[in-house]
This record gives structure tokens, sequence and C-alpha cells, in this order.
């Protein structure tokens, strides 16, 4: 029967017309005299339903009236009558309700509740007449506070006159005690005139199946909106065991904006939108959950008990008055074609504790172990929870042919799609003193650009020159990256330039900059350091550089759209504020782009679409240069610091992004060996590097981190990411290879030029 309440309430909400129109507040604050309900004693405060604060602000508690529910899986109703006569606005929700007990509440605002008795079998329904979602809460959510001047609006001429709670008693064995429950939600309502109205737009999915065994199972919804703006700033999603992640997007001339992802395994609040989204009409609404049927022997349908599945995604909105729509749904796909282009993030599941997982959604563990085989989930650890797990440990490899290479001063590494090694070197240009007037002009024109091919692709396991490229282009080569489809992005700090090349072609397939001219607006740079390229958008990233304090953004065709950032000030430096930004590495999951504040030794993260501040992660172990940043789908983020100062030690980073922990450090074991032109490149030894880790995240087979030759003529050391499994493992003496969840390399590169 809890099934087919479920799908009664779909139909309902989907059909029901949610066209409110609202009007002045009355001025007359009347207490409406209801009839006192009979409740039970363990229900402390429920005979007091109406609390005053003030001339103008009242609590309303709306609480089950001490219920025993008899089986799993019960839904029971209550009603109260909204106790004014006069229009009224909830501006806060404060939930009373334990997952332990509860697996989650909705609380509805109608005229007509379905039953007049102290509490109901939802199976006969919440309402009779159109029926509005104001609020949903589950597992242990905390309250939810509405902005400043927004509320939903209820009472008055068209308001709604009840508010009917549903709880969903998943399941029993928490009664054996046979105690009463009194869940509910405590209201914050208002007189006072709200200029902006609350609203909730339900995404929800219908006819989802999931197959047995299936790892990966996709539930896509997606509406056009065809009414007046909406400012988005709350969202909650929902599933039940076997949901991973829930994202949802406002699409616009097929640009897909996040409104908010989240794992549906963790409370199930209204999380705040990060960053305001507005929908305008002729925008699209999409919702991706991303579902699992393995530990399953049967299919999994859309449904209300525990045992089905559900995929919902709450916005909560607000619009003018004079617009004001209380509720709307989705619960089609209009265009399957176009979630081809929704962000990976939304196919990357947010790692979640076992212990969380353990009590999924209020239903104990015990019982779940009695519940038939085709119910039973066994929850696989996924692998970026595996890696993340390890004790992690970096270690030089010694015996990397590589370090015979005769190069010049190193600048950036990086591995293409094929996992060989890109190398970025200067040849017989040196960057030293003598290179830059105090304009930023380069001084050294009149030697030429540099005749040998800066760019080498290498075999990682035997250091063969495979193809080379880049002569007669550069003259003081620094950032390298290359893209989802192979391509060179490199920047050239005395032209003052970025450039991307197609690996077989000639020519810049694209240039940035004006050669050789220092500036600072839109059509200029001075001394870029790095670039970044979004693998879904394809915007283009710059960081600006040794002479600008800026991150810089392009579209794929090189227009600009926006820039961020100003130049450290006196004291403490600020979000956004940079003292070299030397290194950029995209973090797709979490939208964001993270940068290596060089000289203020930090690592600054932003919104990638916006430029908005996110983060800061700052250790005392950097020391006070950080010099570049890398980061790996799973959670790992590396970097590496500068030239130390006394008692800093020059180091490499890895950490665990989602909390900034520093999960290992490593550090060369051999020193560079002396060579008989080490004075060309100003007694570079550990102790004295001056440059960077350069990123690749590129496709390879296991983690792996190289640093290539430093310095014309001098020896390198490879790097490999090696793994020691926790207890079990210690046993062992031969170390293991990481293996990632998506086949990517790392390449940590230390550069040696200023």
């Amino acid at each position: 029967m809890a099934g087919l309440i479920n799908n009664l309430l779909i139909l309902l909400l989907v059909f029901q017309n949610s066209c409110l129109g609202f009007r002045n507040p009355l001025s007359v604050f009347k207490r409406y005299k209801d009839t006192t309900r009979s409740l039970s004693s363990e229900c402390l405060g429920n005979n007091r339903p109406v609390i005053s604060l003030g001339l103008t602000d009242f609590a309303l508690d709306i609480r089950m009236p001490g219920v025993t529910p008899k089986q799993s899986d019960t839904y029971l109703c209550m009603s109260l009558h909204l106790p004014v006569d006069e229009e009224a606005y909830v501006v806060d929700f404060r939930p009373q309700a334990s997952m332990d007990t509860v697996h989650h509440m909705l609380l509805f605002g109608c005229n007509v509740p379905s039953s007049t008795e102290n509490y109901w079998d939802c199976d006969e329904g919440t309402c009779t007449d159109k029926s509005n979602i104001l609020y949903a809460w589950a597992r242990n959510a905390p309250p939810t506070r509405l902005p400043k001047g927004v509320g939903f609006k209820v009472g008055g001429e068209t308001g709604s006159k009840y508010f009917v709670l549903q709880v969903h008693y998943g399941d029993v064995s928490a009664f054996r005690d046979k105690h009463k429950d009194c869940s509910g939600v405590t209201l914050h309502l208002t007189h006072q005139r709200q200029p902006l109205i609350a609203g909730m737009y339900l995404m929800m999915s219908v006819n989802t199946v999931i197959p047995p065994g299936e790892k990966v199972v996709d539930a896509d919804i997606a509406c056009h909106y065809q009414k007046y703006p909406m400012h988005l700033f709350a969202y909650r999603v929902h599933t039940h065991r076997l949901g991973k992640v829930v994202s949802g997007y406002r699409v616009r001339n097929g640009q897909w904006t996040l409104i908010g992802r989240q794992s549906p395994q963790l409370p199930q609040a209204f999380y705040p939108v990060e960053h305001p989204v507005d929908i305008s009409f002729g925008d699209t609404l999409a919702a991706r959950c991303l579902f699992t049927g393995e530990g399953r022997t049967m299919e999994t349908h859309i449904g209300g008990t525990a045992s089905d599945e559900m995929c919902n995604f709450y916005i909560m909105y607000y619009m003018e008055a004079k617009h004001a729509v209380s509720y709307m749904t989705c619960t089609q796909n209009i265009n399957p074609d176009m979630f081809r282009n929704i962000p990976q993030e939304a196919n990357i599941p947010i790692p979640v504790k076992s212990d969380m997982i353990m009590m999924t959604h209020g239903h104990h563990h015990e019982e779940t172990k009695k519940t038939d085989d085709s119910f039973s989930l066994k929850q696989p650890k996924r692998e970026e929870e595996e890696v993340l797990d390890q004790d992690f440990h970096i270690e030089e490899a010694v015996d990397w042919p590589g370090v015979n290479l005769k190069l010049g001063q190193v600048s950036g590494l990086a591995l293409d799609p094929k996992n060989n090694l890109v190398i970025f070197h200067r040849g017989d240009h040196l960057w030293d003193g003598n290179s830059f007037d105090s304009s930023f002009v380069y001084q050294q024109r009149g030697l030429g650009p540099i005749e040998q091919n800066t760019i080498l692709v290498i075999d990682p396991s035997n250091a063969d020159i495979l193809d080379s490229t880049g002569k007669n282009l550069f003259y003081l080569p620094h950032g390298l990256s290359i893209d989802k489809d192979g391509n060179y992005w490199v920047t050239d700090v005395a032209l003052h330039q970025v450039f991307k090349l197609g690996v077989h072609d000639n020519e810049p397939l694209l240039i940035l900059g004006r050669s050789l001219q220092p500036g600072s607006d839109k059509n200029h740079f001075c001394q870029p350091t790095d670039v970044a390229v979004d693998p879904v958008t394809g915007n283009i990233y710059v960081s600006d550089g040794y002479c600008n304090s800026r991150i810089v953004v392009f579209s794929p065709n090189g227009m600009f759209i926006m820039q961020w950032g100003e130049e450290t000030s006196v004291g403490k430096a600020k979000p956004g504020q940079f003292r070299i930004p030397h290194s950029l590495t995209l973090v797709p999951e979490f939208g964001q782009l993270c940068v290596a504040d060089r000289e203020n030794g930090r690592i600054q993260c932003f919104r990638s679409e916006t430029g908005e501040f996110t983060r800061e992660i700052k250790h005392k172990l950097f020391g006070r240069e950080l010099f570049a940043v890398s980061y790996i789908p799973g959670g790992l983020l590396f970097a590496v610091n500068g030239m130390p100062y006394p008692g800093d030690i020059v180091q490499g980073f890895v950490m665990n992004f989602s909390t900034g922990e520093i999960i290992d450090t490593f550090i060369p074991v051999r020193k560079l060996m002396q060579t008989t032109n080490l004075n060309q490149v100003q007694e570079e030894s550990w102790a004295d590097f001056k440059e960077k880790v350069v990123e690749a995240l590129t496709l390879g087979t296991s983690l792996q981190a190289t640093k290539a030759t430093v310095g014309k003529g001098l020896t390198d050391l490879v790097l490999k990411g090696v793994i020691k499994k926790k207890m079990k493992m210690m046993v062992q003496t031969r170390k293991k290879s990481i293996q990632l969840p998506h086949p990517h390399q790392y390449l940590l590169h230390h550069e040696t030029s200023l």
C-alpha cells in the first residue's frame, strides 16, 4: 500500500494546478481557536502548537500525536489548521526527528486534508485538493532558514489553510519498545509581508528501472522552463540505497551551470546553492541520478518502499510576489541527447564513509540483513576511496633511463593521450637576470627563436624520442599542458603569448596575446605562466603571470570571457589576490580551478565558471613559496614548494582534495649531478629550486610521478607512486603501484629557471 500511495502522490503532484495568486496581507493578527487535540503525554509541547514570538511572529509546532507504527514502510499523515486567518509567511523550518526512527518527512500545504482524524494512513491520501510541498527532510538534515526577505506564503484568501505532515517510518524494529513517536517540524512564521515568495520545484524520475548487477545506471530528467524568472537558493537530493550522486543543472545556450550536486547517502538537507543561479524563460532544467544495481538479484523500480528507489532533485526558489508560483514539477526528459554533454562530475560518485552507508536512510543494519536477498545491497568500496584509504608514498625511481637526455632548461612536462612523456624545454636559451628590462620587455631578441625542437615526445619506459616539434617558434618556454584531444598548450614568457599546437602541425592553431608586447588588457599578457583547458566546455584558463596577478578565461576559439584576481596588498593576502599565479589545475568533479599562488605560499581554488573564490589550502610545511599544483580525478591533489628559506625544506606534497589534508610528502634521494654547465644554470641544486610542478593528466594505467631532466646536461629523477596496504599488507616487503579509478597518470616536474 505504501507503494500505491507513493504513486498516487506522484500523480497528484504532476497534474495539480500549482499557479496560485497572492494578495496583500491583512494587518490584524487573529489567532485561530482550534479544537484541542487528544495527544499522547509522551509528546511534550504538542498541546501548545502555537507559540507567540512577538507582535508579528509566531512558531507552529507540527508533530505526530504519539504514534506507534506496526509495520515497516508505514506512511502516516496528520494535519494542522493554520492558526490565523490572515496571510503569513514561513521563514524557517526546524526538524524534530531522528533518522533512527524516521526515514523521511514531507510537509504539504493545502486547503482540504484527506482526513479529519488526529492522524491517518497516508494510503488515504494527503489532501483532496491541490497540495504544495513546502519542506522535505531525511537523514538528520539540519534546519532550513530562508534568505532574508523570502518566505512561503500561507493563509489569507489564496494561501494554504492547512499543513499536512507525512512521515515515512522505514524500519519498524525501532519501535520494539512500543514507544510513541512525536516526530515533526517547527515552523517560524511572520505576518511581515515578504517581498519575495518562495516556492518548490521538484524534479523526479517516475519510470527508471535499475537492472540487477548493473554497475552504473543513469536516471535523467529535463524540462523547458516557460515562466517568469526565478532565483534558486537551496537544493536537496533524495534516493534510497542504490543512489550514488544526484546533480542538477541549468542549461542555457548549450552551457551547463551547476545548481547542486550531492550524495543522497549524506544528510538530506536543503543545501545552499553555492553560487546564485537564475532561471529565465527558455532555459532548461536538467538533473541526473546515478545508481548502481550491484548486489541486487531483481530489477529495482521507482516506488515508496525502502526496497524501491527514488530519484528526486528538489529546488527552493524565490520569485517576485506579483509573478509567484508556489510549486512546479518536472517528470520528463524532453531531450535525452543533451545528456551526452552533461559535466563529468555528474558521473562521479561522492565518497561516503561506510558508517554513513550502514544506517541507510534510517533502516537498521540488523533488520536489513533479514530482508530478502533480492533487496540486500552489498556496498562495494569505490576505487577512489581505496586510493585515499591507503598509506600513500612516492619514492624516486633512480633507474629511469631518461636521466641521460641532453636538454636545455626544462620548463614543462605533460603526458599525452598515448601515455607518452612530453617535455617542453628552452634549448640553448637561458632565463637569467639579463633577459628582461624593468618594463618586462625581452632584451635578447637578437638571439632569434630557439632553433632546436622545444617539444619532445618521449617513451616513458626507455626514454626514446618518439617525436619532436616547436623549432623556431619560442624564445623562453614556460608552461605546458595537453588537452583531451592531444593538443599542446604552451606559454612563452618572452613573447608574452599562449599557443595551441596540434601534434603534427608546424604552425600554431591558436595564438593569444601580442608578440613581445607585455600588457594587462584582454589582448595582452605579461609573462603568462600556465594554461588549463576545460575538458567539457573547452574554455581556456591562463595564469598571468609574473607581472600581472590574474586568471584570464577565453572561449575555445580565443574570445575573451572574463578575468579575476589582483595584486596582493600589504599585510595578509586576501582571497583572490595573487603574488605570481604560477600553476593551474582543473578539478572537474567540483567545477573548480585551483591556482598555485607562488609567492603567497598557498593554493587558491575558484569556481571555474564564475571565478568566485571557494577555498584556500595552506600548510606550514609549504614554507613561503608554492610553485605548482596538480589534481587527479579521484580526489588527489599534488603540490611542490620552491626556493627554501631558513628552516624550509623543498619537497612535494600529496593531499586529499576534499579535506586539504596532507597524505604524503616526498623529496629526492640523490642530488643533482654536477656538470660543466652548472654555472650556466646559476648553481642549480635541490636546495635552490626556483620553479614548479607541471601537471599532466592524461591517459595511463597507473599513478606515476616523473621529474624530467633539469638544466642542460643535468641529471634527473623519476618519482613513482607507491602504496603500502594497511595492516594486511604490512607483512609484505614489496610495494605496490597505485591503480587509479580512472586510467590517469601524474607527472610532477621541478623547473630550475626563474
